[in-house]
């Protein structure tokens, strides 16, 4: 059986770098464990396979090189963003089903954007030592004011909060004690920043590890950029409604990428939210499974 395969890279900036994601169109015949075999003949971080739904306008299905998983948010951006390039889909609003239910998409242009859920704080305090340990850095490289506490929006992150673009730079993650921090915690991976930014008009450039799930570094994290943004506005206090994270700028090889993130506001408290961004077709392959 031969399936076609659009190598899909989600939150491009000015139409370079971004994170690539691979979409399968018309899934509907396709078993779990093809699915699986086309995630792992692939070998990117995400595979999303696209299929018909009775509760929303499509199915997504998010497949690792070694599992399924529940959500993903560049392989969403970038399974949407091809259906409305090539037709499937139109107007400004649709929808997804997952595993866990039905989430709202909204397309704007040549944007599309995901929902995700207010955000809910865990603190951790005494733990901001251990927290930097397990990155190489120390106490001086942390945020004037600001300690590492655990935001989730749908899936939870570490956020990080560094005094400068330098610290973010000069992070070295051991992998083994960030796997384990993460695991204690129930998180997908930790999401490091600063207030610095390579272009201006932006609010945080960050960098996304999360060993716990194979990927050592990211260079595009929708469903962590949510929960900086309600962090930039909660914590940090930025008025602003749209909030515009940089990633993959730092990294080697760089791959620049931009996520933009919209809150929704109700008596001064994010309600919910929309992380999203634009996406670009890289290659389209072929595979016998």
């Amino acid at each position: 059986m031969y399936i076609r395969v659009e190598i899909v890279n989600a939150f491009v900036d000015q139409g370079r770098g971004g994170n690539p994601a691979a979409v399968v169109l018309d899934a509907d015949n396709l078993s779990a464990d093809q699915k699986q075999r086309v995630a792992g003949a692939i070998g990117l971080s995400e595979t999303a396979f696209v299929s018909a739904s009775v509760m929303a306008e499509v199915k997504l299905e998010f497949f690792t090189p070694t599992r399924q998983i529940a959500h993903c948010g560049h392989a969403t951006i970038a399974a949407f963003a091809y259906l409305r390039q090539v037709g499937r889909i139109s107007g400004s609003r649709s929808s997804k089903e997952t595993i866990e239910g039905r989430r709202e998409i909204v397309l704007e242009g040549d944007m599309a954007f995901m929902e995700q859920l207010a955000p809910r704080y865990r603190e951790l305090p005494g733990r901001a030592g251990e927290v930097l340990g397990s990155l190489g850095l120390g106490a001086k490289d942390l945020m004037a004011g600001q300690a590492p506490v655990v935001v989730d929006t749908g899936n939870g992150f570490l956020i990080v909060p560094l005094a400068g673009e330098g610290a973010v730079v000069a992070a070295q993650p051991d992998g083994q004690t960030v796997t384990a921090l993460c695991e204690e915690l129930g998180l997908v991976g930790y999401y490091i920043f600063s207030c610095q930014t390579r272009r201006p008009g932006r609010d945080a450039g960050a960098r996304m590890f999360a060993p716990r799930f194979g990927i050592p570094e990211e260079s595009a994290t929708g469903m962590a950029a949510g929960p900086l943004a309600a962090f930039l506005h909660d914590r940090l206090r930025l008025p602003r409604e749209v909030l515009r994270i940089e990633q993959g700028h730092l990294m080697r090889p760089p791959s620049p990428s931009l996520i933009h993130v919209r809150l929704s506001l109700g008596d001064g408290r994010i309600a919910s939210l929309m992380a999203g961004g634009r996406a670009r077709v890289a290659r389209t392959l072929v595979l016998d499974i």
